[in-house]
């Protein structure tokens, strides 16, 4: 039974893969030889891979090369159209954003901590800044409106109860001229075109 194992673990098996593909020679090669006629495992390991080999041969040699048809992707590409053509309808689209959605919700939650500091924190940030800029947008409107209102008022008081309503006449007669002069403006185009 010693005798066996020191046997077993005095073969080389990648010894057997080096004589199949000739790299052995000289000393090597006799030595490797007179092993294989008392060592029954090599002997049958080299048989195993000489089959293998052999029956690796037969596959690859019997495999023909084949030609594509001429018209091959012109065929692809019509079979890939028509088969895009249901995603053109409403209901599949919806579905496809659905998936999206999803996916994008499951790799938020997937990426966890992660996902905080790298997606919602820059968001929070432009959100905060974004926030900043419409609350000075609207109090520069709402200041603007407020002194535009306050001046109006004076104005008007000064001119509505000045003497003789002679304010409230000119008001009115600058509201006309105002509003008669984008139709004046056009008509002196069309006669410098006509001309």
């Amino acid at each position: 039974m010693n005798a066996t194992i020191t046997s077993r673990q005095s073969c080389a098996l990648e010894d057997v893969g080096a004589y199949l593909d000739g790299e052995l020679a000289g000393v090597s090669l006799e030595t490797f030889e007179a092993h294989l006629k008392t060592c029954v495992d090599c002997a049958a390991e080299l048989r195993a891979q000489r089959h293998l080999l052999c029956t690796l041969d037969v596959a690859f040699n019997e495999s023909r090369p084949f030609e594509l048809p001429r018209d091959f992707t012109r065929v692809v590409a019509a079979h890939a159209e028509s088969d895009l053509s249901g995603m053109r309808r409403k209901g599949e689209r919806r579905r496809a954003l659905q998936l999206c959605a999803i996916l994008a919700l499951l790799s938020f939650a997937l990426l966890g901590a992660a996902a905080r500091t790298l997606v919602f924190d820059p968001v929070r940030s432009f959100l905060r800044v974004a926030g900043s800029l419409l609350n000075l947008l609207w109090q520069t409107v709402y200041d603007a409106g407020t002194g535009i209102a306050v001046i109006v008022r004076v104005v008007g008081r000064a001119i509505v109860f000045g003497p003789h309503g002679l304010g409230l006449f000119l008001t009115l007669a600058f509201i006309i001229s105002i509003s008669l002069l984008p139709l004046l403006i056009a008509r002196y185009h069309r006669a410098q075109i006509i001309e």
